[in-house]
């Protein structure tokens, strides 16, 4: 007998939009099958009217991570695992991907074992992380670097930038970023960049800060699109000379790095790009609003021709996947600076991240479902080794499903949210919610209820697809 069958619902298969019955049994999808026809189940969920879809993927997302006005000051931390996958789980989220801080004074394995003590019994959801090389990379990481990535760690992270004034550490080298590619490659991982020109973003907070316009509304000022098409063209052209080499550049904010990614994908390098939620819906225009900062990340908001190449790029263009570079934070942190130099990145994101971008892109602009799933789950899922696991409603994958309620009018409002006490989304209207949230078969989230277990959220060991790291293949 089936542990659970969710009937009556459209489903988003990797085939298409169809009318079936899904069945699970254990933590898998065991059946799929014509309406009516799965066998007896222990327990039925009517999803009629609904939208079925795999449980979401964040790739990018920061909990317990450090926040800093200035380099001398003392750290305070964002909310954990737990608050932001709760969080998760109630906006139809099932799978997280964080960062794990590979610093100098640790070996690469300390730094994962570190991270792992704070995410195992604390994290509702599954999670995987990207391991973050920071400043000048010792020789010897790079050895430690290919032994985590056979153990299941298939994605690094880098920095061209260190972002702000003032503080150091963050960016690499381009000598040790192409050193680390050829270790990626060798490894069949990917690496995620993080491109924005050092130089052109320093002298810029030099020139503004001698200007004494200093304000955080003039940030797309320094965090600047010059900056993104020189970086992105950099780096973009280092990974193409080292064979077997795939980018995922993270958080794309401009037309120039979209751009980018479309001429490397063009002559057939498998480049990715990812942008946010935030980039899609707001620009360096919103920064003039009251409490501007809650809508601020780094890089910086752009400006409106920006904005509509970032959404034609998500059309079965140089985008792929739309994450939310989360930094849950309660509103007194996110406020504490107001300047060019010492705004916090980073929002609360990724509760409304399904919902909104259903809204946006089959509602307003006629995306079909298919493709929105494949923006908020399945193309992640591929890029970042989980695929079929997870980012699908087939046979043999993880039961995470996600039943939408499709075709309402509900406001978004920050009481009504479970990460903290504030969201930049505060009276969005959206038209699809999460009503029913299945985590490897177990009902997490039903009509308002949520029963999640802080022992069910699993680490996610992966490995990069051939196919992903030969060609464009997403």
């Amino acid at each position: 007998m089936l542990d659970l069958v969710i009937t009556n619902g459209q489903c988003v298969l990797p085939s298409g939009l169809a009318a079936v019955d899904l069945g699970i049994a254990g933590q898998r999808i065991a059946a799929i099958g014509a309406p009516g026809s799965l066998a007896q189940a222990a327990r039925v969920i009517d999803a009629k009217g609904g939208l079925v879809i795999p449980g979401g993927i964040d790739p990018h997302i920061h909990a317990s991570s450090a926040i800093r006005m200035s380099a001398n000051d003392p750290p305070k931390f964002t909310d954990p695992p737990s608050q932001v996958s709760r969080a998760a789980l109630w906006g139809g989220t099932t799978t997280l991907i964080d960062f794990v801080q590979c610093t100098h004074e640790r070996s690469i394995q300390q730094a994962i074992e570190q991270t792992d003590a704070i995410w195992k019994g604390d994290c509702y959801c599954d999670y995987a992380w990207h391991l973050t090389l920071m400043g000048a990379i010792p020789p010897v990481q790079f050895s430690e670097l290919a032994e985590a990535m056979q153990a299941g760690h298939a994605s690094i992270k880098m920095f061209t930038t260190d972002i702000r004034i003032g503080q150091t550490g963050r960016m690499v080298q381009h000598g040790h970023i192409w050193e680390a590619l050829k270790v990626v490659a060798k490894e069949g991982g990917i690496a995620a960049i993080h491109a924005e020109d050092n130089d052109i973003v320093m002298f810029m907070y030099e020139k503004l800060i001698r200007e004494n316009r200093v304000g955080f509304e003039f940030m797309a000022e320094v965090h600047n699109t010059l900056s993104e098409e020189l970086a992105f063209n950099r780096v973009i052209r280092l990974a193409e000379n080292v064979e077997g080499c795939a980018l995922y550049m993270v958080h794309v904010s401009a037309a120039t790095g979209v751009a980018a990614l479309a001429n490397s994908r063009a002559r057939g390098f498998p480049m990715y790009g990812e942008t946010l939620h935030q980039y899609l819906m707001y620009t360096a225009e919103d920064y003039k609003k009251p409490n501007a900062q809650i809508y601020h990340t780094y890089p910086s908001l752009k400006y409106p021709e920006d904005q509509k190449k970032l959404w034609e790029a998500t059309n079965r263009g140089a985008l792929q996947v739309i994450a939310t570079d989360e930094l849950c934070c309660p509103l007194r942190i996110k406020l504490q600076g107001s300047r060019i130099d010492d705004t916090t990145g980073g929002n609360s994101g990724v509760e409304p991240r399904v919902g909104l971008m259903y809204t946006q892109m089959v509602t307003k602009r006629g995306y079909t479902p298919e493709h929105f799933v494949d923006m908020i789950s399945t193309n992640a899922a591929k890029i970042m080794g989980l695929y079929p696991r997870k980012g699908a409603l087939a046979v043999g994958s993880d039961a995470d499903v996600v039943v939408l309620e499709t075709g309402i009018d509900k406001t978004i409002r920050a009481e009504d949210m479970h990460e903290t006490d504030y969201t930049p989304w505060e009276g969005h209207q959206v038209t699809a919610w999460p009503r029913v949230t299945v985590l490897r078969g177990k009902v997490v989230v039903e009509d308002g209820v949520f029963s999640g277990d802080l022992k069910q959220g699993e680490f996610l060991p992966r490995k990069i697809p051939d196919d992903v790291r030969s060609r464009p293949a997403v």
